[in-house]
């Protein structure tokens, strides 16, 4: 059985981003609706660009299911661009005046060219939609064992939302994030969060922010420490600085545990008899969440709670000082239809980034080529789990 897996392939401005999806066990209800609503939310959010009202991002299958429902073969996801023109000079010049902060220049000598396109084309953040096709498939496998994603704006330069999600509320402030133009679940810090944007805007300059996510109903063992590559923590670190603009991740309390002594950073333990034969976490409770969810890169029955620092957009309208990489002369970066911000669309990806790699390390420990084998695993593990100690307790000699 192969492990779950996501490779992307396509240019911004190409004919279509594709998208293979390996390792999805067959028999999953491929929620198209679902992908394509999600598509839809990274399009959206307050201080996109002119090519968002372009683009109509919706999924089309190339392979791997029939009739709605996974076949257990690679699954291929197109997603055309309406806005093709890579070929045509005139809509697409050659790049010759590198933007700071983007990969225009390192990629320009990489290459060793000095034009800039072909590296632009394949590192414009366009590339995310596949990634966020990818994660909501793999939520579709999430979901029929009751684990759910849900990502969110927690600040747009220092204006930040002190919203506390739990397991009891994130979905009445889903319905608030899902209500806000900048995907905040604070309607009061939302309003302030378009102000900063429009201020930017007419400045021609960009801002960042903190986006975050939160993946509830993870069983007890997700990850492994037996291995440094298995860590999930490591995984999803290494997989969410592989969003464009990231610069930071965190796991739950992240940098702050640095300024904590350790009896206020980890999570006490206790025991709820009454949630151990239905609850994920089989009855082991935490009064806190500083670890998010994760202890040697295992999963602990909490919510795997992950926090991402995405810097201003690299192409600003006023431009930057720069240079012409033929003449070398000193000149201002070339423009492109850009983003002021795009911190609402990247809390949308870093959630399905996530997902994506809490359903890895869930086909791992659960493996089977069928949802059903899969369901079989799972029901097993959590019937042993619940058995334990399986074997008296060892007699202690004083």
């Amino acid at each position: 059985m192969p492990n779950l897996s996501c490779s992307t392939a396509g240019e911004s401005h190409g004919p279509s981003l594709v998208v293979t999806i390996a390792g999805l066990p067959a028999g999953v209800a491929v929620d198209t609706d679902f992908i394509d609503g999600e598509l839809a939310r990274r399009q959206g959010g307050y201080g996109r660009g002119g090519r968002m009202g372009i683009e109509e991002d919706r999924v089309t299958i190339l392979t791997g299911v029939r009739r709605g429902v996974s076949t257990g073969a690679p699954i291929v996801f197109a997603i055309p661009n309406k806005d093709s023109r890579l070929d045509d000079l005139k809509k697409t010049p050659a790049i010759y005046r590198p933007r700071p902060g983007h990969a225009d220049l390192a990629g320009s000598v990489k290459w060793l060219t000095t034009d800039c396109r072909d590296t632009l084309e394949r590192a414009s953040a366009r590339e995310t939609a596949s990634r966020v096709a990818a994660g909501a498939l793999a939520r579709c496998l999430l979901r029929e064992f009751g684990i759910e994603s849900f990502g969110f704006v927690r600040s747009i330069l220092t204006t930040a939302t002190d919203a506390d999600v739990t397991e009891a509320n994130w979905r009445e402030l889903k319905a608030v994030r899902d209500a806000s133009e900048t995907y905040c679940p604070d309607a009061t810090v939302g309003d302030k969060h378009k102000a900063i944007i429009r201020e930017a805007k007419l400045s021609k300059d960009t801002v960042g922010g903190l986006i975050e996510a939160h993946v509830f109903g993870c069983p007890i063992g997700l990850g492994s420490c037996m291995d440094w590559r298995d860590k999930l923590d490591a995984r999803i670190a290494y997989a969410v600085m592989g969003i464009q603009a990231m610069k930071s991740v965190e796991i739950g309390l992240g940098k702050d545990v640095a300024t904590r002594p350790g009896s206020l950073v980890h999570d006490p333990i206790r025991f709820d008899r009454n949630a151990r034969e239905t609850a994920a976490n089989l009855g082991f409770a935490r009064t806190s969440n500083n670890a998010g969810g994760t202890e040697g890169g295992i999963t602990n029955g909490q919510p795997v709670v992950v926090r991402a620092a995405m810097k201003p957009i690299a192409t600003l309208l006023r431009g930057m000082p720069s240079v012409d990489l033929n003449t070398k002369e000193e000149q201002h970066s070339q423009y492109e239809r850009s983003d002021i911000c795009a911190v609402p669309a990247a809390s949308v990806v870093l959630e399905n980034v996530v997902a994506f790699e809490v359903a890895r390390v869930f086909c791992e420990k659960f493996g089977g080529d069928s949802l059903l084998e899969v369901r079989g695993q799972y029901a097993a593990f959590m019937k042993y789990a619940r058995m334990l100690p399986m074997d008296p307790p060892a007699t202690t000699i004083a």
